[in-house]
């Protein structure tokens, strides 16, 4: 597979990122409409000049995220996870209300995060993987509370 590297005045580089955030206490709330908020909040931040982040792919599950993306060298990719932690938390709490119910003290996300450079599995591979995030309808296998927090 050919690599696109990017390039500026005075480098040239590829700076691709999996991103896993997951739900507080791993409480099972994210469904396809959350999710699709998520992302426009992500991708609304990482078009700020201080991150320049490029999604790749965005995904989840029904308690994680997975985010693909690219950055810049000089990406202050920790002010980011921060921003967009605390920003998505307090719009999703606002626009999805029922949410609170399910959370305990008003976190959404867990403290913790994965993130890792991509350069030890191919690109492709990694796409594959979070497309393929989820729970497929045939043949699962779940308990009452689970479905009822698939189905909010």
């Amino acid at each position: 597979m050919d690599k696109k590297y990017n390039t500026n005045q005075h480098s040239v580089y590829l700076l691709q990122y999996h991103f896993m955030l997951v739900v507080k206490y791993r409480r099972k709330m994210l469904n396809d409409e959350i999710c699709k908020r998520l992302r426009e909040i992500f991708k609304y931040i990482a078009e700020n000049p201080r991150y320049s982040l490029k999604v790749i792919e965005f995904n989840h599950d029904i308690d994680h995220l997975h985010i693909l993306f690219e950055a810049e060298p000089k990406s202050e990719l920790v002010k980011f996870i921060n921003a967009y932690k605390s920003t998505s938390s307090r719009i999703i709490k606002q626009e999805f209300t029922h949410i609170r119910k399910f959370l305990w003290k008003e976190y959404f996300w867990s403290r913790s995060y994965f993130l890792a450079t991509t350069g030890g599995v191919s690109l492709e591979v990694l796409k594959k993987y979070v497309e393929n995030q989820g729970v497929k309808e045939k043949g699962e296998n779940l308990d009452k509370r689970t479905k009822a927090y698939r189905n909010l």
